[in-house]
């Protein structure tokens, strides 16, 4: 079973940038939450999983945390079956240890084993040393709903 294009392009505007998804259930369809909140972007050595959570392999360099991402069209954009971050991601200068970042997750909290919604490959491996602050472009992370 597969979904549809459209329906691939409604989950992931519900989900990331909380807009009603309309036509199913009642007059308004799956309605967005009161308050959009946030979701948290999350640098990992390797592949936390599926199995994984958020501290799963997750990168810990003195400087560092998970980084707050709005879900509305600043936070995130979404082109048919593909999101991506909309906006610059910068991460906390590391001002001690290193680390090599070669994945990504988007978290559902920026605590201690929150959960994953979305995990992935970065298309370059980042060594982070001291004095340095892993930035992000728009359009860095991105997934695809198959």
């Amino acid at each position: 079973m597969s979904m549809s294009n459209a329906s691939e392009s409604n989950l992931l505007l519900l989900l990331f940038q909380n807009v009603a998804w309309e036509g199913i259930g009642d007059a308004g369809g799956l309605l967005p939450s009161v308050a959009a909140g946030s979701f948290y972007v999350r640098l990992h050595t390797s592949d936390p999983g599926e199995a994984g959570n958020g501290s799963t392999n997750e990168v810990a360099y003195t400087g560092y945390s998970p980084v707050a991402v709005p879900r509305s069209a600043l936070g995130f954009a979404v082109a048919a079956d593909t999101v991506s971050n909309a906006a610059t991601v910068q991460f906390g200068e590391c001002t001690a240890g290193t680390a090599t970042a070669t994945h990504f997750s988007v978290c559902l909290g920026s605590g201690i084993g929150a959960a994953i919604l979305y995990r992935g490959t970065l298309d370059n491996a980042r060594n982070i040393s001291s004095g340095i602050t892993p930035l992000f472009n728009p359009g860095a992370f991105t997934g695809v709903v198959n």
